[in-house]
């Protein structure tokens, strides 16, 4: 059981090897190059895609919160174009004397002479109506 030798293999010293030598290692030089550039190009394209893509989500966040926001700002609009029509409504009356003489009676307890005022209270739940009513 011997062991074998391996002879080592002798390259030819010739102009053919040299120049195959030479495109052997510069097709490996532009390998190594392309694999570089991709890298980096793969590097750019990914760190390009996250700032897209967080910006978007984040855009899309704010987006969502203006949104909230005008719809609270739709009711809170609606809810004080009410009021502003029944204080239009409240102007037009106080024009009338009658009126002005209805609500001192009423509010305020004043009366013309020889006038008794009673004082009714109201139900319970006609106060509880005007509390959430605006």
């Amino acid at each position: 059981m011997g062991v074998r030798k391996i002879k080592p293999i002798t390259s030819l010293e010739t102009n053919y090897m040299k120049q195959q030598e030479v495109l052997m290692r510069r097709a490996a030089k532009r390998k190594k190059l392309l694999i570089r550039r991709l890298c980096v190009f793969l590097i750019l394209t990914v760190a390009l895609s996250y700032l897209v893509i967080s910006t978007f989500i984040f855009r899309t966040d704010v987006l969502e919160a203006k949104k909230k926001e005008e719809v609270n700002l739709k009711q809170t609009l609606a809810q004080l174009e009410k009021k502003q029509v029944s204080l239009e409504n409240e102007i037009v009356k106080l024009n009338d004397d009658e009126y002005i003489a209805k609500l001192a009676r009423s509010e305020y307890f004043l009366s013309e002479k020889g006038e008794i005022i009673f004082n009714i209270p109201e139900p319970k739940k006609k106060k509880k109506e005007d509390k959430v009513s605006y």
